[in-house]
């Protein structure tokens, strides 16, 4: 069975006291650092990697940790999933950028225009997206001809 442990960054002297005493009971490891201690610590190679070797799964949240505290409390990071019907930002914004590369056939520094950002930008984030400029281009030749 695993031990499970609470790192507690907080400089107010109560909610420690009220913690400490309520995860004691429950067979949690506790250690408490003010927020000071916790920068100036994880700024040092060997508490971080002591960090990641005492802890074998480490979560992070804002939540209660009073004895009132129940899992609810603590949000859970977003995770994908595959009935999502919400799209990730930069999938929007490459699509975007191949729909002005298309619409401007290739031509990136009209498209640049189009999208409101500068032409560094452009070339960019075509690169950051993988996109081909040239697809577009041989589209206006084919279409040319």
């Amino acid at each position: 069975m695993s031990k499970t442990y609470l790192i507690l960054v907080s400089d107010n002297h109560e909610t420690v006291e009220t913690a400490r005493k309520y995860w004691e009971t429950h067979d949690v490891e506790f250690q408490v650092y003010t927020p000071e201690q916790w920068r100036s610590n994880l700024e040092n190679p060997g508490f971080r990697q002591q960090l990641g070797a005492n802890l074998p799964t480490l979560s992070a949240g804002m939540g209660s940790v009073t004895p009132n505290y129940n899992s609810n409390n603590v949000l859970p990071f977003p995770a994908p999933t595959a009935d999502s019907k919400v799209q990730k930002m930069d999938d929007i914004e490459a699509k975007a950028i191949e729909n002005a590369i298309s619409q401007y056939k290739g031509n990136l520094t009209e498209a640049a225009k189009a999208l409101g950002i500068g032409r560094a930008t452009l070339y960019r984030k075509v690169k950051q997206y993988q996109i081909d400029p040239s697809q577009a281009r041989k589209k206006k030749v084919a279409q040319a001809a």
